[in-house]
């Protein structure tokens, strides 16, 4: 478990989760609205080199961004708006994560399962925007996360 302080401590753990992010990683955010998902997001996509702050892709549900405006491929999907999980499989989330990572906030819109490597984080809001992040991390990311 990871307590976050404020805004600045959740942007700082998205940095250190985008320094060792790879293309065809998956992460799924889970939290009730305002718990610091896309504070989360948006650290980890600045960490990647994405100039400015970075839309929630509430309405565009899929956000894609590429090198060069990041290090490496990744699309940041919101799935609040989805109701059926299988409205999801027009997005092509399975084809892009052969060569692109997926940060998915809202991951159990897609219903059961998501892959089995998945990286899980919960945040959960506290008094005085303190968050509390756990995880669930596969064998795949026993290396990687939680940061050292």
């Amino acid at each position: 478990m990871l307590l976050l302080a404020d805004p600045l401590a959740t942007e700082a753990a998205g940095a250190a989760l985008a320094a060792v992010l790879q293309p065809g990683d998956a992460v799924a955010l889970h939290g009730d609205l305002g718990a610091g998902k896309t504070t989360f997001a948006r650290g980890l996509l600045a960490a990647l080199g994405l100039p400015g702050e970075a839309p929630s892709p509430s309405f565009a549900i899929v956000q894609a961004y590429a090198p060069p405006e990041v290090r490496i491929p990744i699309w940041h999907v919101d799935l609040y708006r989805i109701e059926n999980p299988e409205d999801a499989l027009e997005f092509g989330l399975d084809d892009a994560r052969l060569d692109t990572a997926l940060l998915i906030e809202w991951p159990e819109r897609l219903g059961p399962p998501l892959w089995p490597d998945t990286l899980h984080l919960r945040f959960e809001p506290g008094p005085d925007d303190v968050r509390r992040l756990t995880w669930q991390a596969p064998a795949s990311w026993e290396a990687r996360w939680p940061p050292r």
